[in-house]
C-alpha cells in the first residue's frame, strides 16, 4: 500500500467552548474520495479546515507525507487545494480575472485554460463579465472552475454542490471521480446524495463521532 499523502492523527476539536469530535484518526490515500457527514454542528467543516491547515486542533496533529503541516507550508499549497463553502470570489474581478488570480497562487494558468474550465462549468460568454452581477450559483461555479486547472492531487471542498443546477451537480460529480481514478484524492461535505461513488469512496459520519 502507498503511503499517504495527508494523515489526521488523534484530532480533537473545540469551538465555542464545545468539544465537536475528540481523537480523530485517518488517512488519504491516493485514489480516496471521502464524504464527510453528520448533523449541523457535528464539526465537518471545522474538520475540513484543520485538514486545510487552516485551523488548529485543540489536540492531535495533521502530517503532509509524515511531517507536520507548520514546517511545510510552501508543500501544504502545492499538493492541497481548498474551496470553501463560500464561492471564495472578488466581485469587482471578472471571472477570468478572479481565476488568474486565484491560480497563481498555485500555478498559472494561460487564457485559454481559463476559458476552457469557464466552458466545463457552463460560463461560456461571462468570461469578462464581472463577478458581482452574476447569480450566486454562477459565481460557485467560477470558483470551481478551479478544479479544471491543473490544480493540486488534494481537492478539499466544503458544500461544492451548493447552489448548483442539477446538470452541474451531475458534471462535478463526474468530474471528482475521473480526479480519484487518476490518483487524485478528494475529501468533501454535501448534503446532496452522491450517485458516484467510486472504488476509492468512503463515508466518515461525524455525528456518530460526536464527543
Amino acid at each position: 500500500m502507498s503511503s499517504p499523502l495527508l494523515e489526521a492523527v488523534a484530532l480533537s476539536c473545540e469551538r465555542d467552548w464545545r468539544l465537536l469530535f475528540e481523537s480523530f484518526t485517518t488517512t488519504i490515500l491516493r485514489g480516496d474520495r471521502i464524504g464527510l457527514i453528520g448533523p449541523n454542528g457535528s464539526g465537518k467543516t471545522s474538520l475540513l479546515r484543520l485538514l486545510s491547515g487552516l485551523m488548529q486542533p485543540t489536540a492531535g496533529e495533521v502530517l503532509l507525507n509524515g511531517r507536520g503541516l507548520e514546517s511545510q507550508r510552501g508543500e501544504l499549497a502545492r499538493n492541497l487545494l481548498w474551496i470553501g463553502h463560500a464561492a471564495g470570489i472578488k466581485g469587482l474581478l471578472t471571472a477570468e480575472e478572479n481565476l488568474t488570480w486565484l491560480c497563481a497562487l498555485h500555478q498559472p494558468a494561460t487564457r485559454d485554460a481559463i476559458w476552457q474550465a469557464l466552458d466545463a462549468v457552463g460560463l461560456r460568454g461571462f468570461e469578462d463579465v464581472p463577478c458581482h452581477t452574476l447569480s450566486a450559483g454562477q459565481q460557485r461555479r467560477v470558483g470551481l472552475a478551479r478544479l479544471y486547472l491543473s490544480p493540486p492531487p488534494l481537492w478539499i471542498l466544503d458544500e461544492p454542490f451548493t447552489a448548483l443546477p442539477m446538470m452541474g451537480v451531475a458534471q462535478l460529480e463526474r468530474h471528482l471521480t475521473s480526479h480519484c481514478e487518476q490518483g487524485g484524492m478528494v475529501v468533501l461535505t454535501t448534503h446532496h446524495s452522491l450517485i458516484e461513488k467510486p472504488a476509492g469512496f468512503r463515508e466518515i459520519d461525524l455525528g456518530q463521532r460526536a464527543a
